[in-house]
C-alpha cells in the first residue's frame, strides 16, 4: 500500500464486484480473459495440427506450437494493451506466439490465416465450452420444475391476469409453464452449440493462400511447387473443425454473421424464459402475497427481518440486460465488404456479457427452484379474498343457458357488486339477487349448489390435465 492508498493497480481489473449474478459461476471462468487467451491459443495450435494433418506442415512443427500455446506463458495484459495497434488481440499474440516456439516450427505459426480467423474460431470455442457447462443446469432445473409440477398438481392458486385475481389455476400448471420454457431454451442451446463454426477463410474468405504454402514452409507459386488439389482446402476445413470440435462451415462466415445471431438468439431465449420464472417468484414472494419463498432469501444491510428473494432477483436482472446485448449483435449482421471496420469489434463484449449473464442466470435457477418453498394455504387463503368473485366466469356459464349470456352476465355483475359494498361472499350475494328478482322455474339452486359454484378448487378447469401432458415432453 502506497501512502495515498492501496495500489489498485496491481488487482485485477474485472473481480466480478459489480456482477453478483455470475460471480463465481462456471461461466465466467469459462468466458475470463485467461480462457478467451487460451481459446485464442488453442485456435492457433490446431489450425497447425490440421496443416500437418494433411501434409502441409511437419508433425514436428504442429507439436511445438501446440506445445507453447499456454495461456500462462503469455502476459494477458501486456496483449491487450498491444492490441490497440491493431485492433484487436491476434496480432500481438501471433508475434509472442512465434518468438515462443523454436525457429524451424515458426514458419507454420498463424500461416495461412487472418486475425478474424483466429477471434472468431476462439469466440466459437468459448461459446461452446460455456454452452456446455450451461446444460447440465438446465437439465438439473428440469428435473426441479418437474418435481415441483408433480407435487402441486392439484394445489390450487389466484390465476391473475393484469395484475389481478382473474380465475383459479393451479401451482403445478404454472411449473410446468416454467418447465416448458426451460425446455425451449434447451433446445436452443442445443442446437446453437452443434452448429458453432470455425472459422478460415484467409485475407478475404477465398483461402487463396493455401495453394501457395508448401509443407517444408517454403512459398510455392500456385500450380506448381504449392499443393493444388482442389480438395485439400475442404480437408483442410475438415480437419481443422474436427480439432476444435466445432462444426465444419460451408463458406467462411467473416461477414455472414449468421453463427453469431443465432447464439446471441438461444441466450437471449434462454435469459427471459429464466426472467420468467423469476417475475412469478418476485410477484409471488410479496408479503402480502406470500405464496412462495426462496428456500434462503438474503438479508438486508439495514434490516434484520428481510429475507430478500435474490436468486430471482438476479435472474430478473439478466434477463433485463440480455435483450439490449442482444440487440447489439443483431445489428451487426449487415457487415460490410469481406471484413467489416466496426461490426465485427462491436460483438466481443456483448457476446461474452450474454454467455455470462446466462451462465449465471441458470445456475441461480437451479438455486432458486431446489429450495424454493411453495406456501398451499397462503394460495388457499388468497383465493378467499374476493369472496368468490374469483369464479364469476364459472358461475356466468352455469347460468348462461337457463338465463342465456347476458341474463347471467347481468346477475352476477350485480352480485359482484353486493359483493364489493356489502363484503358478502359471492354465493350470498347471488341467493339475495335472485331472490330480488322474478323465479325463474328452471333454475333451481339450492344454498349448496351455490357454494360448489364459487368453490375456486371446483373450477381449474383441465390444469391437471394440462400438467400432466406438458411432463410427458422429455
Amino acid at each position: 500500500m502506497s501512502d495515498d492508498g492501496p495500489d489498485v493497480v496491481s488487482l485485477p481489473l474485472d473481480v466480478g464486484l459489480l456482477a453478483p449474478g455470475r460471480a463465481g459461476s462456471p461461466a465466467e471462468e469459462a468466458t475470463g480473459d485467461l480462457a478467451f487467451l487460451q481459446a485464442l491459443l488453442d485456435a492457433e495450435a490446431a489450425l497447425t495440427r490440421a496443416q500437418a494433418a494433411v501434409g502441409m506442415a511437419p508433425a514436428e512443427a504442429a507439436a511445438a506450437v501446440t506445445a507453447a500455446a499456454d495461456a500462462a506463458r503469455f502476459d494477458a495484459r501486456g496483449l491487450a494493451v498491444r492490441a490497440r495497434a491493431g485492433g484487436n488481440p491476434v496480432i500481438p499474440l501471433v508475434a509472442d506466439l512465434t518468438a515462443a516456439v523454436p525457429p524451424e516450427a515458426a514458419p507454420y505459426v498463424h500461416r495461412g490465416a487472418t486475425s478474424q480467423d483466429i477471434l472468431d474460431t476462439a469466440t466459437m470455442l468459448v461459446a461452446a465450452r460455456t454452452l456446455d457447462l450451461l446444460r447440465p443446469d438446465l437439465a438439473c432445473l428440469e428435473r426441479e420444475l418437474t418435481r415441483l409440477a408433480r407435487t402441486h398438481r392439484d394445489t390450487v392458486m389466484a390465476g391473475r391476469t393484469l395484475t389481478q385475481h382473474a380465475a383459479p389455476t393451479t401451482f403445478g400448471l404454472k411449473a410446468a409453464g416454467w418447465r416448458a420454457l426451460a425446455l425451449d431454451a434447451r433446445d436452443r442451446v442445443v442446437g446453437v452449440r452443434g452448429a458453432l463454426p470455425v472459422q478460415w477463410g484467409g485475407a478475404v474468405g477465398t483461402l487463396a493462400v493455401v495453394a501457395a504454402y508448401r509443407a517444408d514452409g517454403a512459398d510455392g507459386a500456385d500450380g506448381a511447387d504449392g499443393p493444388h488439389d482442389p480438395e485439400l482446402t475442404l480437408r483442410l476445413l475438415s480437419a481443422y473443425a474436427q480439432e476444435l470440435g466445432l462444426a465444419d462451415p460451408d463458406l467462411p462466415w467473416h461477414t455472414l454473421r449468421t453463427p453469431v445471431a443465432d447464439l446471441a438468439g438461444a441466450l437471449a431465449l434462454t435469459a427471459g424464459a429464466l426472467g420468467k420464472l423469476a417475475a412469478d417468484v418476485l410477484t409471488l414472494s410479496r408479503t402480502e402475497i406470500g405464496e412462495v419463498s426462496e428456500g434462503t432469501g438474503g438479508p438486508s444491510s439495514a434490516m434484520p427481518h428481510k429475507a430478500n428473494p435474490v436468486r430471482a432477483t438476479l435472474i430478473a436482472a439478466a434477463a433485463q440486460r440480455a435483450p439490449a446485448l442482444a440487440a447489439t449483435l443483431y445489428a451487426s449482421l449487415p457487415a460490410a465488404d469481406e471484413r467489416p471496420p466496426g461490426a465485427w469489434h462491436a460483438e466481443w463484449e456483448p457476446l461474452r456479457d450474454l454467455l455470462r449473464l446466462v451462465g449465471g442466470a441458470t445456475r441461480d435457477a437451479v438455486e432458486l427452484c431446489a429450495g424454493l418453498r411453495v406456501h398451499p394455504s397462503a394460495m388457499r387463503s388468497n383465493l378467499g379474498l374476493t369472496k368468490g368473485l374469483i369464479t364469476s366466469e364459472r358461475v356466468t356459464a352455469a347460468l348462461a343457458p337457463t338465463l342465456g349470456r347476458k341474463g347471467a352476465a347481468d346477475l352476477v355483475a350485480s352480485a359482484a357488486r353486493r359483493v364489493r359494498e356489502r363484503g358478502e361472499t359471492l354465493a350470498d350475494a347471488l341467493t339475495a339477487e335472485l331472490a330480488a328478482r322474478p323465479p325463474v322455474p328452471r333454475l333451481k339452486l339450492t344454498g349448496a349448489d351455490l357454494a360448489d359454484l364459487t368453490d375456486p378448487a371446483r373450477w381449474t378447469g383441465r390444469a391437471a390435465a394440462l400438467t400432466d401432458r406438458a411432463l410427458e415432453r422429455r
